[in-house]
């Protein structure tokens, strides 16, 4: 190949200040792209390119990574992904929570059914899955994990009690045969009545069968209010019996009662990474969303319903309000509107802020994109970190929140060749604008698109551009590849 070959490429990107996702200060650079991946960066003034992009006054980063989702559903019903790519994403880990779509067939018991009805649960085997998300791309990529509680439906007649031996044997086989078709990890949802007879012995027994296959343990605690450290002591012997690292799960202080206790509960983590691989990620608002149920009403300082099968013109409404007009106390009106969702305000500003600066988490959304009126974060949350957290409050740099977005998920996930810029990675990447990027969802009306993001691109095609889903579907089911 002489010169002339070597400095030609399909896109070509220029005038922006590149921020690399390794947390290093933003340089001014060129980048070029040929197929699906970064061919050079440097001063490349004298390439040739099919397509030019003028980044000028612009900020180009690697593709946000949304390492907590439950987008199982959506990138097979919505493969435009519009509430991820108009944020920046380009990556998304599903099946968080214990909750995943495969392997399960039935009627979803709560919080299942945040995906979907049984008409969703179709997929006996993880396999399955796997094949029709490829067999039908989205926007985006998705790197799978297989959550807890859909292995206990699958293979347990009865919830409310600890999995029997046999049981717990077969939980692991499922999960070991989901593992060999491409799951990178098992999620679990401690904190939910499917999972919540489950002991820590029938999850670490479960969980053993990663280590063979490289993956990783993450987990919905079974308490993030009072008894948090105790949740996140179970959470670290889980990860250290079945010799894997261990991610907790939006990490959080609730209820009024535990508030100013993120201090305490970040130390802990902090003792815990001394002596093994656990991690954490952190979603950028102060109210958190899952199904309505009377321990979240109770713990919260405000709630408000998301969607309810039975009551749906009751989307958007503030429960207290609901209560009210029905003439009837919060757990009476909760139970008039079941099956359905909620917001609730539970946590403390210092108390995020304290996780987002001192806790050195992932950030990930945890949006619910079922949900009729969802929670803002769906639509807000990278460039609520970039927007408000780094550039208003300066809790961090650009290049630090930019970093726990692409290069530090990237590395805890194992998705090799994503999260940096950098020559010969995959071509994932986002475009905007520093100075104006803000999210603009909100609680009264959170399906909006935020401001300041120009262009992301997926493997190499643009999927959104002008405000809008380009039409393109380059998304990939990525692997988990860790170092040995």
């Amino acid at each position: 190949m002489d010169g002339s070959e070597q400095r030609a490429c399909d896109l070509l990107i220029t005038g922006g200040t590149v921020i690399d996702g390794s947390g290093s200060p933003g340089r001014a650079a060129d980048v070029a792209v040929t197929g699906d991946s970064i061919a050079a960066i440097g001063d490349l003034s004298d390439w040739r390119a099919v397509e030019r992009i003028d980044a000028s006054g612009l900020t180009l980063s690697p593709g946000f990574i949304d390492v907590h989702t439950h987008d199982d559903r959506a990138v097979l019903s919505g493969p435009d992904m519009t509430p991820k790519v108009s944020q920046g994403v380009t990556t998304v880990v599903t099946g968080n929570c214990g909750v995943s779509l495969a392997p399960f067939v039935g009627t979803p018991p709560p919080p299942m059914n945040l995906l979907g009805g049984e008409e969703w649960y179709r997929f006996p085997t993880f396999a399955g899955y796997r094949a029709a998300v490829e067999a039908e791309p989205a926007a985006v990529n998705q790197a799978m994990l297989v959550g807890h509680t859909s292995l206990r439906a699958q293979v347990m007649d009865d919830l409310d009690r600890p999995a029997t031996a046999r049981e717990g044997a077969a939980m692991r086989d499922l999960l070991e045969e989901a593992l060999e078709a491409g799951a990178i990890g098992l999620s679990t949802g401690l904190a939910y009545k499917p999972a919540l007879a489950s002991s820590t012995d029938e999850v670490a027994a479960v969980a053993e069968g990663l280590a063979a296959h490289g993956g990783l343990y993450t987990t919905h605690m079974r308490d993030e209010g009072d008894a948090i450290l105790e949740a996140m002591d179970e959470a670290f012997e889980v990860g250290r019996r079945a010799r894997v690292a261990a991610v907790i799960s939006h990490f959080k202080c609730c209820g009024r009662n535990n508030w100013g206790r993120a201090k305490e509960a970040v130390a802990h983590l902090r003792a815990a990474q001394e002596g093994q691989k656990v991690e954490a990620d952190v979603y950028p608002y102060t109210a958190s969303s899952t199904v309505l149920e009377a321990k979240s009403i109770a713990q919260s300082e405000r709630v408000t319903v998301t969607w309810s099968d039975s009551h749906p013109d009751m989307s958007g409404r503030d429960l207290h309000e609901i209560a009210a007009d029905w003439g009837m106390g919060l757990t009476e009106a909760a139970a008039k509107l079941q099956p359905a969702g909620a917001v609730y305000h539970q946590m403390d500003e210092a108390d995020l802020m304290h996780i987002l600066a001192a806790g050195g988490a992932m950030i990930g959304s945890d949006g619910l994109p079922h949900d009729k009126h969802p929670h803002p974060r769906l639509w807000g949350t990278f460039p609520r970190v970039l927007g408000r957290y780094a550039r208003s409050k300066g809790l961090f740099s650009m290049e630090e929140a930019v970093h726990r977005m692409t290069g530090l998920p990237a590395a805890v996930f194992g998705l090799e060749g994503r999260g940096t810029v950098a020559a010969g990675a995959q071509a994932d990447l986002v475009i905007f604008d520093a100075e104006n990027v803000e999210d603009r969802a909100t609680f009264d009306d959170p399906k909006q698109p935020a401001a300041g993001i120009d262009r992301v691109i997926v493997n190499g095609k643009t999927v959104w551009q002008e405000g809008a889903w380009s039409g393109a579907r380059s998304g990939r089911v990525l692997q988990r590849k860790v170092s040995p």
